[in-house]
C-alpha cells in the first residue's frame, strides 16, 4: 500500500489528498472552490443525509425548500450578519441579459430568507415553536480551498426555528448540539466529539450563542463538525417576526439556526484513515459487506451469489464483486481504499472446505468462517470494527489532550493536539494571542465537560487547538 498513498506519518495533507482520488471520493470542479462529489463520496453523504435526517424529524423538525437567490437588501436588515458574510457572498448581477435592478446574493446560509417567510407563517402563540429544515446547497467565496472541508459550494443542513421563549429556544438549540449532532457523530461516526460553547469571537455573525461539535483528526488538529446558534431575537426583530402571546399582547419571536455540511466527510476521513485509505465505520458503511469473487468459476460465482442474497436478506448492506477480468489483488486494494469493514473472500479452496474467508478491514484480520456461520461471523465482525474505532478515537483524543496553565503553554501543547486551560487564564487578550500562531480557542466548557449557558458562567475551561 505504501505505492498507493503517501504515509500520514510523512505528509498528512498529501495523504488526505491520495485518499480522495485512489478512493474516488471527489475532485475538484472547473470554477474555483468548486467540487465534484464522485457516487463513493456521495455514498457517504447519502447515509450521512439518511441518519442525521432521521433524528432532526425526531425533534418534531419538517423539512422544507428555500430559494438559493436572495435578494441583497435582504441582508442589510441584520447589521452583524451582513458584515459577518459580506466578504463570503457570490453576487448575481444579470439574467436574462439584463443587470438586475436589485443584485441577488447566492445564499451563503437561509436566516434572512426564511425569517422573510417565517414573519408570514406566525401570527400566534399558536403556530409556535416553527420548526424548519431543509437539505441543500451554499456557497460561500474561500480563498484556500480543500476538498471536502473548505469548498466554495457544499452541501449541507440548515434548520431554523422560532419559539415563544428565550427558555424554549435555548432548550432547542442545546437539543439540536446533543440528540442530532453529538449523537450521530459518537454513534454512528465513531468519532467521540467535544461540545461546547464558542467565544465571542467564534460565534456566528448576529448570534447571542453559539453552540458547537468539535472532533480531532488524527493528526492533531481539531475539527468544528457542526454548530447551533442561539440568535435570540435579533433575526426576529429584523424580518419582523411577531406572534400575539396566550396574554394577547405583541411579542417578538425567539429564533435559532443549526447546520451541519459535507466538511464532516472530511472528518471521517481524517479521523479514522490510515495508510491503507478509509475505515468506514459500520453503522455508517453505504457498503457493509463486500462479497468478492477469488477465482471466477460457476460453482464460486453460485457460491458468492447464494452468500449475497443471505446477508441482504438478514439486511445487510452488502455488494457483490463477482468481477473475473480484475485480478484479486487490484480488487482487494480498492476495497481497502474504500474502507468496506468487512470483505468476504470465497474461492475454489474455500468451498472445497465449505468455508470463506472474513477479512476485517478495521482490525486487519483475517478468519475462516464455515459458510453456514457467516451471517453471525459477520455481525460480530462489524461490531467489533464499530467498537475499535471508537475505542482508538477515545484512546487518540485522551492521549492528545493535554492541561496546562498559560496561554504560552497552550500553544506549544496544541502543535499536537487539545490544550486545556482555564478560560480565566486565558481570556480574549490570550485568544488573540494564541490566534498569532494560528491556534484558536475551539469551545468552552465547565469543568465537569457540560456545555455552559452563556459566556457569562464561571469557572469555564477553554480548549485550544489548530484547526481546519
Amino acid at each position: 500500500m505504501a505505492n498507493v498513498l503517501t504515509p500520514q506519518g510523512e505528509d498528512f495533507p498529501r495523504w488526505y489528498q491520495d485518499v480522495i482520488a485512489k478512493a474516488q471520493l471527489a475532485e475538484n470542479g472547473p470554477a474555483k472552490g468548486s467540487q465534484v462529489i464522485r457516487p463513493t463520496g456521495f455514498a457517504l453523504w447519502e447515509r450521512m443525509v439518511d441518519e442525521m435526517d432521521a433524528r432532526i424529524k425526531e425533534t418534531g423538525t419538517e423539512n422544507a425548500s428555500f430559494p438559493l437567490l436572495i435578494p441583497e437588501s435582504y441582508f442589510t436588515r441584520e447589521a452583524d450578519h451582513v458584515e459577518g458574510f459580506a466578504p463570503e457572498l457570490w453576487m448575481v448581477t444579470h439574467g436574462g441579459g439584463k443587470e438586475l435592478e436589485e443584485k441577488l446574493a447566492i445564499r451563503p446560509t437561509s436566516e434572512t430568507i426564511i425569517g422573510e417567510y417565517m414573519s408570514k407563517w406566525v401570527n400566534s402563540y399558536r403556530d409556535l415553536p416553527l420548526l424548519l429544515n431543509q437539505w441543500c446547497n451554499v456557497m460561500r467565496y474561500e480563498l484556500r480551498t480543500r476538498l471536502f472541508l473548505r469548498s466554495s459550494e457544499f452541501l449541507w443542513q440548515e434548520g431554523h426555528t422560532v419559539h415563544d421563549s428565550y427558555e424554549d429556544a435555548h432548550a432547542f438549540t442545546l437539543r439540536i448540539l446533543h440528540e442530532v449532532y453529538a449523537d450521530f457523530m459518537e454513534n454512528v461516526l465513531a468519532l467521540p466529539v467535544l461540545r461546547g460553547i464558542k467565544t465571542e469571537a467564534e460565534r456566528f455573525a448576529g448570534a447571542l450563542n453559539t453552540f458547537a461539535v468539535e472532533a480531532l483528526m488524527r493528526d492533531g488538529k481539531a475539527l468544528q463538525m457542526g454548530t447551533s446558534h442561539e440568535l435570540g431575537q435579533n433575526f426576529a426583530k429584523a424580518f419582523d417576526i411577531q406572534f400575539q402571546g396566550k396574554d394577547g399582547k405583541q411579542a417578538f419571536g425567539w429564533t435559532t439556526s443549526w447546520g451541519t455540511s459535507t466538511r464532516m466527510v472530511g472528518g471521517l476521513i481524517m479521523g479514522h484513515g490510515d495508510d491503507a485509505g478509509l475505515r468506514v465505520p459500520p453503522k455508517l458503511a453505504p457498503v457493509q459487506v463486500l462479497v468478492m469473487v477469488v477465482k471466477d468459476t460457476e460453482e464460486v460465482q453460485d457460491a458468492a451469489r447464494k452468500v449475497y442474497d443471505e446477508l441482504k436478506d438478514a439486511g445487510i448492506r452488502v455488494k457483490l464483486d463477482h468481477r473475473g477480468d480484475v485480478a484479486f489483488g487490484r480488487r482487494a486494494v480498492d476495497a481497502e481504499l474504500k474502507g468496506y469493514p468487512v470483505r468476504i473472500e470465497i474461492g475454489p479452496r474455500d468451498l472445497k472446505n465449505g468455508e470463506a474467508t472474513i477479512a476485517s478491514r478495521v482490525e486487519g484480520t483475517k478468519q475462516t468462517v464455515p459458510i453456514g456461520m457467516l451471517a453471525e461471523a459477520v455481525a460480530a465482525a462489524l461490531q467489533g470494527a464499530q467498537d475499535q474505532l471508537w475505542d482508538e478515537a477515545v484512546a487518540r483524543r485522551e492521549s492528545l489532550t493535554n492541561d496546562v496553565s498559560t496561554v504560552e503553554e497552550a500553544v506549544e501543547a496544541a502543535q499536537t493536539g487539545y490544550a486545556r486551560l482555564p478560560w480565566d487564564a486565558c481570556g480574549v487578550e490570550g485568544e488573540q494571542r494564541a490566534a498569532q500562531s494560528a491556534v484558536t480557542v475551539r469551545v468552552l466548557q465547565r469543568e465537569d465537560g457540560s456545555v455552559p449557558d452563556s459566556l457569562d458562567e464561571s469557572g469555564l475551561i477553554a480548549y485550544l487547538a489548530r484547526s481546519y
